[in-house]
């Protein structure tokens, strides 16, 4: 399978990872027939679900399925490869559902992934999320346990505020 390319229908690969060991199974919603079947599979395989969001795709995607999962993934670059950068339009995107999250009044993961770097995690995580996908970052880099203190770092410093 080429890079950047949905595995579709999704609910046809939820039980392998669940059998591999997975905890979460995130999906795009473009890559499933039915977001509510599958987010129903993922839970019957004792999993937790998420719903992933290119930076295209609106929004409002999570609004009927809040109450049905427990993380929201905004890609942050156009899915495919390592290494793009950071789209600076998701910042609204992830204050956006951030503000939905909250007032669903649920638990529900907020994770960035796609050009995070040290750079930009605090903004990112000032904006409103609160977990992270740091390839790049992280791998580029000579020396990776510095790499992830500094991102650990910046995040503090605007958890403070």
């Amino acid at each position: 399978m080429r890079p950047g390319y949905l595995i579709a229908p999704s609910i046809l690969i939820v039980p392998a990872f669940a059998k591999a060991g997975a905890n979460y199974i995130t999906f795009h919603p473009e890559a499933s027939e039915d977001v509510q079947r599958t987010l129903h599979l993922i839970h019957e395989t004792g999993c937790k679900a998420g719903v992933v969001l290119n930076p295209a795709t609106l929004l409002a995607v999570i609004s009927p399925v809040l109450d049905n999962i427990e993380m929201v993934l905004l890609m942050s670059v156009n899915p495919g490869f390592g290494g793009r950068e950071f789209i600076e339009a998701i910042y609204a995107k992830i204050d956006a559902a951030r503000s939905v999250i909250n007032a669903c009044g649920r638990p529900i993961l907020l994770k960035v992934d796609g050009g995070i770097q040290v750079s930009n995690i605090g903004k990112i995580g000032a904006a409103g999320a609160d977990t992270f996908v740091a390839g790049s970052a992280i791998f580029g880099s000579n020396e990776y346990s510095t790499t992830i203190q500094s991102m650990r770092a910046e995040l503090a410093m605007t958890t403070q505020v």
